[in-house]
């Protein structure tokens, strides 16, 4: 790797509806971050139901053969290696939420510092 921090931008575009889909871009993520990797995740769409205050308690993040992990497990990890974890706020507005329903550590941007964040990123990964 080059001496200049790598970043990778993760887009979340899938919610509770969709629990089997809903850990694996903190997973990556918390990895990137393990790596040295700066790495961050934007939730749109359905994405920021998986946000909302006492849902990450409660999903179950299905694995095969049965079982699973609660989905703040998969946060966590995340926050602990300093993953950042922003929000799109017409898709807020989609699910009738505020920013005071949403879990500690998610911060909202817009439409251009999405763009900007996308355009300086070195991989940017859709889910």
């Amino acid at each position: 790797m080059s001496e200049e921090t790598k970043k990778i931008l993760y887009v979340q575009t899938h919610g509770v509806d969709t629990p089997e889909r809903s850990a694996t871009p903190f997973f990556l993520a918390a990895a990137a971050a393990a790596m040295e990797i700066e790495a961050a995740i934007y939730f749109t769409m359905n994405g920021p139901t998986l946000l909302k205050k006492g849902v990450p308690e409660t999903l179950v993040v299905p694995k095969a053969g049965g079982g699973g992990a609660k989905l703040k497990h998969f946060i966590d990890q995340a926050l602990d290696l300093g993953v950042k974890l922003y929000v799109c706020q017409p898709s807020l507005d989609l699910h009738g939420l505020t920013m005071d329903d949403l879990i500690e550590g998610v911060q909202m941007i817009g439409g251009a510092a999405f763009n900007l964040m996308a355009l300086e990123a070195d991989a940017v990964v859709a889910f």
